[in-house]
């Protein structure tokens, strides 16, 4: 067993297990993706530390527990196809891929999406396509979405994305209002033209950008 493996074994057996992952399915993607691919290559030995790692640019791969509760939550279906709002360096559409059928990653950095792709090609995944464009507008040509999963924390789920959810889709994300420190993480269902939502757990995790919190100026 490498060192990778090893850690990689860790942190499904001390982060994610404990914490209430208990979908085998889910426990099998994450142990099947190498998170050390999708982080630049001077940060691989923090690769499955139990925290949000940044991955420059003021950007962050979310805390492995995180993004597991997330995933688990939204139940995805190997039929089914996903849509990751601000895929960064692309490791939760990576895990993904091994749980539906097709994943679209939306990303407006073109560097980020160069390392995704190239990440995904050494983890030798071809359902997963990462598309260059503005996150808060989704990806409406791949549209409707079975699992809606954003890459970071946001301020408000725009009506952009909730509209590109299909019939009984499901959106995840961890939602800081008003920029608080304190973050929800939710789960949004569509039933009809209805979007029921409900807190699933706390969490606080950075912001993707183009989510944050508007600016307020005192006169």
């Amino acid at each position: 067993m490498t060192a990778f493996e090893a850690a990689r074994a860790h942190m499904i057996d001390s982060q994610l297990r404990p914490n209430k992952v208990t979908d085998q399915r889910v426990l099998d993607a994450f142990t099947r993706i190498r998170r050390e691919l999708f982080v630049p290559e001077h940060t691989r030995a923090l690769a499955y530390i139990d925290e949000d790692l940044a991955v420059g640019r003021g950007r962050y791969l979310m805390e492995p527990m995180v993004a597991a509760r997330l995933i688990q939550a939204a139940a995805p279906k190997p039929t089914e196809t996903a849509l990751v709002v601000g895929a960064g360096t692309g490791y939760e559409a990576a895990v993904l891929s091994r749980l539906v059928r097709t994943v679209i990653a939306i990303e407006e950095d073109p560097e980020f999406a160069r390392l995704a792709r190239e990440a995904l090609v050494d983890e030798d995944i071809a359902t997963v396509s990462v598309v260059e464009g503005r996150p808060r507008e989704g990806h409406r040509p791949r549209a409707p979405y079975d699992v809606i999963l954003f890459g970071g924390a946001i301020t408000e789920v725009p009506s952009e994305i909730t509209a590109q959810l299909a019939e009984d889709g499901r959106l995840v994300g961890v939602v800081r209002s008003n920029g608080s420190g304190v973050g929800r993480a939710i789960l949004a269902t569509k039933t009809g033209t209805v979007i029921a939502r409900r807190v699933i757990f706390d969490a606080s995790i950075p912001f993707l950008p183009g989510f944050e919190p508007k600016s307020v100026f005192a006169f």
